[in-house]
């Protein structure tokens, strides 16, 4: 009897172990990659900010999301002559609507994007980019994210720079 309830325990621990994605079972997978795993209508929320705290500092944040079916970019720029940059240092705020066109090229920039969970870090002075995937089903966790290369990063970026000079 004792040996069926050792056997039973340690079933029930290799089930835990499995599902929880320490032996290797899908359902613990430590990254997430955007188009297969994070559709692209999950897609809440998007941010990408600089902030550096060389002299001068700098602060610069680009952020699309999505409201009532509708997709928008926010770009905001801080500026001043002390370090952190708060927001009433924003000299620039703007909100505009993306066309269903220009969501379907900002996506083709992130998809293949990895998004892992979020973790504690002591790691300081790094100006970023700071990039973050808000989804339906990030649980709150699984929101750090990385482009598929530095290319897609610097396109991303350049389409940005564009949509906030005027489109």
């Amino acid at each position: 009897m004792i040996g069926l309830i050792c056997i039973a325990a340690v079933l029930v621990v290799i089930v835990l172990l499995v599902a929880t994605g320490v032996l290797g079972g899908g359902m613990g997978k430590k990254e997430r990659i955007v188009g297969t795993d994070i559709p692209k209508d999950s897609i809440t929320e998007f941010y990408f900010t600089y902030d550096s705290s060389t002299y001068p500092p700098e602060f610069q944040r680009y952020r699309i999301y999505s409201e009532n079916g509708k997709y928008y970019f926010y770009h905001e720029k801080r500026e001043g002559d002390h370090w952190p940059l708060t927001e009433k240092d924003a000299t620039v705020k703007e909100t505009l609507e993306l066309t269903d066109e220009e969501w379907d090229q900002a996506f083709s920039l992130l998809k293949g994007g990895i998004v892992t969970m979020r973790e504690e870090s002591a790691d300081s002075g790094d100006g970023g980019p700071w990039l973050y995937l808000y989804w339906n089903g990030d649980k709150g966790e699984y929101q750090v994210f990385r482009f598929e290369s530095y290319g897609a990063q610097r396109e991303y970026e350049e389409l940005c720079v564009e949509w906030k000079e005027g489109k």
